[in-house]
């Protein structure tokens, strides 16, 4: 019989991350409810730069995915890993290095992202030297987790803890692969690919960040926390080995889902779609092992609301993985990309699936943690209520806007010409856009409940910080009846690498043929690298966020075309760091916009965009008019762009300035013709020349009849 060993469980980092996660969470909500509302009342923005919609929108998007979402993962794992191996983390100093690491990460990003320091890939903003430090602290978070596997006391691994490796693993794969980029200064730095290529690496990213950050860690919380609160084991052990492998093999193959329609090539668009479909299969039987695993406890569903928050959470998830591969279809994808119908969908899953199940963990764990009850069941059902009601009001009047905003941009009259302007749909989709925030104030409502009744639970009890446990001293006994999965599952490294081995597979057969994808691209010769003048824009187009609302994508449509004129190709692109193609048409696709209205129209509207068009819910940008353009890197972003490959002439970054100045000069005389209140010298060095000479650069490359 094996030693009985006594030790204890390190409950102190699990109320670090939980505590991190209940803060940052109702920041992230905050912020949200903030810029849906700018949507509504553009008087919001306030003319100040950090407030601006373009800028809060990816501060908002990183708070809720690694402020809100990441702490509340790592309270989870940190929790249930110790109970499911038996054993105190391996090292507290990792445990304060990981804590303290991701912390710094989240307030770099609160300052950063406001200041219009980005990378502008979306779910990866973030600069380089941050992606330096996300990398140290999720090293420090695997090597400890590792180090807790190779000490533990229980000779098999949970499916929990499955995931959780996965989880590790491949986020690990795509930081590395979406973060390889060449720094011009400390905040800035251009991606190693272009054009079509970054749009593919971006969303291999983009999807599995959503797949392995927001799917995978959930799953196996989901395994742990929903068998405990039901206290009913899982349903199907087998159903759980499916779920698994299937799940992280085919996910890492549906990124391109994402660019139906665009300009990359046919073949990883349908490959993305293939895999999407195969997705539903997985999905759904890690959704049915979740919900049937509460056979024979539904009368406890009605009166506990941790289990309420858990069952609405794994339904969200069945709700969301099977509208995403049905999105992936190509005709229904044509209907809905590009319009509010995505978003309503990604919330359904951030705001069910990930805010709900994390709520109901907490709910659980914090009465576990402080040695006591929750303080008010009451008000966990207030909660509950409050914030279904606020995704309900979130989600179905952005489907009914995705709609509208749909049909009324390819609604043609009987003679042939468009039936809408794309301001009449903005004005359409108005009340659901209210609707949407009143949602989000709900939300936002029933997570300050929860954060009280989370707060006066502890107050009401004690931390105990080092748990007491017992357990008998590992040992593995070989049996040879054992399954081959059975016996994998009591080794931590053949584990570890037949999870690497199975998101690899995918990952390569993407990866690859996307870095050779530049010889394949047919060139075009009238296209030819950005001026001075229009990279300084283009940057300054960047910083602003406008990728945030305005695609730079012309699909090949009948009603696009009217629209916006020829479709994009892939031979457009091949100077882009990083591609802007966008996700979302809050305002219109801009890749025709060059030559279509005279410098003067963009100098007002990007100066008082209601004066331009009184319906606009577009901010404005007064400091463009004040901000002198910064020129102090211009000549070592030239060096950086032409070492990444684009055909600058030799010695052009020591004339870059004097053609910046010489590019300038007619536009700002220009402007200051038809406008008495400034000068010429005035005018000529400011931003807004710059980013005017960008605006008027976009799809004049090319020539179409």
């Amino acid at each position: 019989m094996a030693q009985i060993e006594k030790f204890e469980y390190d409950n102190t980092i699990v109320r670090n991350f939980a505590a991190a996660s209940i803060i940052f969470g109702v920041v992230a909500f905050t912020v949200g409810l903030w810029i849906a509302l700018e949507l509504v009342f553009p008087s919001l923005n306030l003319g100040i730069s950090w407030l601006s919609f373009g800028r809060l929108r990816p501060l908002h998007t990183n708070a809720a995915i690694f402020a809100f979402v990441g702490n509340a993962i790592f309270a989870g794992v940190y929790y249930s890993t110790q109970r499911l191996l038996k054993a105190r983390m391996y090292s507290p100093i990792l445990s304060q290095i990981h804590f303290w690491g991701w912390q710094l990460v989240i307030l770099a990003a609160s300052i950063t992202l406001p200041l219009g320091i980005t990378s502008s890939h979306e779910y990866a903003e973030l600069e380089w030297p941050i992606d330096l430090l996300i990398t140290v602290a999720w090293v420090s978070f695997g090597a400890n987790m590792i180090g807790t596997m190779i000490k533990r006391r229980e000779s098999h691994f949970y499916v929990a803890i499955w995931f959780y490796i996965s989880t590790f693993i491949t986020i690990a794969v795509l930081h590395i692969g979406n973060n390889l980029e060449i720094p011009v200064s400390m905040w800035k730095s251009y991606p190693v690919f272009a054009g079509i290529q970054d749009a593919l690496l971006q969303w291999w990213y983009g999807h599995n960040a959503v797949a392995f950050f927001l799917t995978t860690p959930y799953l196996g919380l989901m395994y742990y926390y929903l068998p405990k609160a039901a206290n009913r084991p899982v349903y199907s052990y087998r159903l759980s080995i499916i779920h698994f492998w299937s799940l992280i093999f085919i996910y890492i193959w549906a990124g391109p889902h994402h660019l139906l329609y665009s300009a990359l090539p046919d073949w990883t668009q349908s490959v993305g779609t293939v895999f999407s479909l195969m997705l539903i299969a997985p999905s759904w039987g890690g959704m049915l092992n979740g919900l049937l695993t509460l056979r024979g406890a539904w009368d406890r569903v009605r009166e506990d609301p941790i289990l309420k928050f858990m069952v609405v959470a794994v339904t969200a998830y069945g709700m969301s993985t099977f509208e995403g591969p049905m999105l992936s279809i190509k005709s229904l994808n044509a209907f809905t990309h590009f319009t509010d119908w995505i978003p309503a969908h990604v919330h359904i899953g951030t705001l069910g699936w990930n805010g709900f199940m994390t709520f109901g963990m907490f709910y659980w764990i914090f009465p576990r943690l402080y040695g006591t009850k929750l303080y008010s069941v009451k008000l966990a059902n207030v909660h509950f209520w409050i914030g279904t009601l606020g995704i309900l009001f979130w989600v179905i009047p952005m489907y009914w806007a995705g709609a509208t905003q749909s049909m009324m941009w390819s609604e043609f009259k009987p003679e042939g010409a468009l039936m809408n302007s794309f301001v009449a749909t903005l004005q359409a989709i108005k009340p659901m856009l209210t609707l949407r925030s009143f949602g989000g104030l709900l939300y936002l409502t029933g997570a300050l409940i929860g954060f009280y009744n989370l707060m006066k639970t502890a107050t009401s009890g004690k931390l105990i910080r080092n748990e007491a446990a017992e357990a008998p001293a590992l040992v593995i006994h070989e049996d040879p009846s054992e399954t081959a999965h059975r016996r994998l599952e009591r080794r931590a490294v053949p584990l570890l690498l037949w999870a690497t081995v199975a998101i690899l597979i995918g990952g390569a057969l993407e990866f690859f043929p996307m870095t050779m994808m530049e010889s394949s691209v047919p060139k075009i010769d009238s296209v030819k690298p950005y001026t001075a003048l229009e990279l300084q824009g283009r940057d300054i187009y960047i910083r602003e966020g406008c990728v945030n609302c305005h695609s730079q994508q012309v699909r090949p449509f009948r009603h696009e075309y009217v629209r916006y004129g020829e479709y994009s190709k892939a031979g457009e692109y091949i100077y882009d760091r990083p591609f802007l193609w966008g996700s979302k048409r809050t305002g219109p696709d801009l890749h025709r916009i060059g030559g279509k209205y005279p410098d003067k129209w963009h100098y007002d509207h990007m100066m008082d965009p209601q004066g331009t068009e009184a319906a606009s819910i577009m901010p404005r940008y007064p400091w463009l008019f004040k901000n002198d353009l910064d020129n102090s890197t211009l000549s070592k972003k030239i060096s950086v762009l032409r070492y990444l490959g684009t055909p600058y002439a030799e010695g052009y970054e020591q004339d870059a300035l004097a053609d910046l100045q010489k590019q300038a000069e007619p536009i700002a005389a220009g402007l200051a013709k038809s406008d008495d209140g400034v000068t010429t010298d005035e005018l000529k060095t400011k931003e807004i020349i710059a980013l005017i000479a960008y605006l008027q650069r976009l799809g004049t490359d090319i020539k179409v009849k």
